[in-house]
C-alpha cells in the first residue's frame, strides 16, 4: 500500500481532518491517480448523523481536507517543488447528493479545475458502494511565511 501524501510531507500534523498526528481526527491518507488524488475512507461509528448515516460536517471535511491536499500536490508539481507549499482552504461549498452510508468505504477523487501562481480550484467528488453521495468544489491557496498557517505541516 502506497503512503499517503498527508504521512509523506506533514507527519506531525495536527490537522482534525488531515493530520496523522491526531490520534483523534480523520487521519485520511490521499494517494495519487490519474486524475489527481484519491482518497478511501471507512467512516466509524461515532462518524453518524442519525443511525446508519453519515455526517454532513464529516463530509465536508473530508472533501475540505483532500481538496487542500489536491491542490498543494499539483501546486508542487507545477513548480517543480520538492515538497508541497502550505495551503489553506479560501472557500468551498458541497453539495450532499443522498444519504452517506455508514459500513460502506467512501472514495473521493480531487482533480484540478484549474490553477495558477499560488491557487488551485479542485473538484471533488465522493462515491459510496458506486454511488455519487457527495460533490464539491474549493479554492485553495500557498501562503507565505508570517501566515499562521505556513509551519503547519512541518
Amino acid at each position: 500500500m502506497r503512503q499517503g501524501v498527508q504521512r509523506e510531507f506533514a507527519p506531525t500534523s495536527i490537522c482534525f481532518g488531515c493530520g496523522p498526528a491526531n490520534s483523534k481526527g480523520l487521519r485520511i491518507d490521499s494517494t495519487r491517480c490519474e486524475e489527481g488524488l484519491e482518497l478511501f475512507f471507512t467512516p466509524s461509528h461515532e462518524h453518524q448523523a442519525f443511525p446508519g448515516m453519515i455526517n454532513g460536517g464529516i463530509i465536508g471535511t473530508l472533501l475540505d481536507c483532500h481538496g487542500n491536499w489536491t491542490a498543494a500536490v499539483a501546486l508542487m508539481d507545477r513548480h517543480s517543488m520538492d515538497e508541497p507549499p502550505c495551503t489553506v482552504t479560501a472557500s468551498y461549498s458541497v453539495k450532499l447528493r443522498r444519504p452517506t452510508p455508514l459500513g460502506e468505504q467512501l472514495h473521493i477523487v480531487g482533480k484540478v479545475e484549474d490553477i495558477c501562481d499560488d491557487r488551485a480550484t479542485i473538484a471533488l467528488t465522493m462515491t459510496a458502494a458506486g454511488k455519487v453521495c457527495a460533490t464539491g468544489t474549493g479554492l485553495f491557496v500557498a501562503v507565505k511565511e508570517g501566515h499562521p498557517a505556513f509551519h503547519r505541516w512541518s
